[in-house]
């Protein structure tokens, strides 16, 4: 990769919402193609200068954000127009001349963000850059070369400042994928169910997870197969499990108003028959996640997912209603296991352990964590000696609510988690304190903070732990 110094200056337009995901969906998306993150500036503004090595790999990261409404090659930028000029005639002509010679087109758009320019002050700004060499013609409709400047007014709206923070000026290079969350609506999908996942955020997802050509993307709570689609359409192949019958077979009631019945033909396979998608459908199982049914090996380049929260779907595993331990295999054939309740701390630590077993080195887990916000803290999140912490991103549901996306990274080959212990309290000096097996808030957590709540301390007295 290119010294620091040689770096070249690109400026990323960002789409305001789900401000969370976008630092992690950028940093992923450049080291999946050979960049890495730097910049100086604060994040949750629309605009980000950002050091790439290559225009390839610029154009390489637009081709999959979702998060991202347009980049830029950099060529001045001020915080007023006198120094945008100033910026602007201190920028390498040579690094200008392929682009402004007699033979070519351009034109020179304006973009503002928490303001509305009129139509006379954006000619007037257009007509102050007439001291740049510009040599070829303006095109309006099919130019060769677009160039913008952009203004930045804050994130206010209600105190719009009279003169902009920032101005840019640069050359297009690309926008992003921010069409494929109209294209992929859920609202246009053959198939879905009660808890489909966004489009948008199936994408994030995908890119969270570094999915590329030919990985081999596992989702172990597959429902409808959203998360499927969006791996599928960056080119991995997909599978996955779940414990529903009907929706892995398509069979029931529709979730679709005015629909009773779900059709002949819908079903997962045909989701991704519908986006030109199916040579990369591998098969999808009805499974039971708290069950070991792989050999055992790493497998997976991502595991995607987004388990049921008990909310909208219930958590499920099958087991007897006495929990009599007798494996499965001796069951006959036609036996229909019975239905028990799957708590959520087990799930996320089947999940982590699974993940951790059956990854390859370097490959992604990306699942959703529900959080009681008032309660909330990063240690809370589920840890794994063998995953690595890459993100943490919050996505409020209701004003204590909320869903956290986890991104994490197999950094060393698999150590079981013992089973036995449901959750890990990391003390003042470190020791594990083995907790009781019922869950103590509508959303259990797998390690707890170094400081107990008085409802945790309440919790471990009285659970002969």
């Amino acid at each position: 990769m290119a010294l620091p110094g040689s770096l070249n200056r690109y400026l990323l337009l960002m789409a305001q919402e789900h401000l969370e995901f976008r630092l992690p969906e950028i940093t992923s998306l450049l080291s999946l193609f050979g960049g890495q993150f730097t910049s100086s500036q604060e994040t949750k503004s629309p605009f980000w200068i950002l050091n790439i090595p290559s225009e390839d790999i610029a154009r390489n990261l637009m081709k999959r954000t979702v998060c991202a409404k347009s980049l830029f090659e950099l060529w001045g930028h001020g915080k007023s127009p006198e120094e945008l000029y100033s910026s602007l005639k201190s920028y390498p002509v040579e690094k200008m001349v392929p682009f402004l010679h007699s033979d070519s087109t351009y034109k020179i758009k304006i973009h503002t963000f928490n303001k509305t320019l009129t139509q006379e002050e954006k000619v007037e700004r257009i007509d102050a850059l007439e001291f740049l060499p510009f040599e070829g013609k303006v095109n309006l409709k099919k130019p060769q070369h677009v160039f913008s400047i952009l203004e930045d007014y804050g994130l206010d709206p209600n105190c719009i400042p009279e003169n902009p923070h920032n101005i840019y000026f640069g050359r297009w290079i690309a926008d992003g994928q921010r069409e494929l969350i109209e294209s992929y609506s859920v609202k246009k999908r053959h198939f879905i169910g009660n808890t489909s996942m966004d489009a948008g955020l199936s994408f994030i997802m995908a890119n969270h997870a570094k999915v590329k050509e030919n990985d081999l993307v596992f989702d172990p709570f597959v429902g409808t197969g959203g998360l499927l689609i969006a791996s599928a359409h960056f080119g991995a192949y997909v599978c996955g499990t779940d414990i529903d019958y009907n929706t892995v077979h398509g069979l029931g009631k529709a979730s679709r108003k005015n629909q009773k019945w779900r059709g002949p033909d819908e079903n997962i396979r045909a989701n991704l028959r519908q986006y030109g998608l199916e040579k990369f459908y591998l098969d999808v199982l009805v499974s039971d996640a708290s069950k070991p049914s792989w050999r055992k090996g790493t497998y997976f380049d991502a595991i995607i997912t987004d388990p049921p929260y008990g909310i909208r779907e219930s958590t499920r595993r099958t087991g007897s209603q006495k929990e009599i331990l007798k494996g499965i295999e001796k069951c006959p054939e036609s036996h229909v296991p019975v239905s028990l309740t799957y708590h959520l701390s087990d799930m996320f630590l089947d999940l982590i352990n699974f993940a951790a077993e059956t990854l390859v080195l370097g490959g992604r887990l990306v699942y959703w964590l529900p959080v009681y916000t008032p309660e909330y803290t990063e240690k809370m999140v589920p840890w794994h000696p063998c995953l690595r912490l890459v993100s943490n991103c919050e996505q409020k549901l209701s004003s204590h609510t909320a869903r956290r996306l986890i991104t994490m990274e197999k950094v060393k080959e698999f150590e079981k988690l013992s089973k036995r212990l449901f959750m890990v309290i990391r003390g003042s000096q470190g020791d594990a304190v083995q907790c009781g097996k019922e869950d103590i808030s509508p959303f259990p957590w797998i390690v707890w903070p170094r400081k107990l709540s008085p409802t945790a301390r309440n919790f471990i007295q009285h659970s002969g732990a």
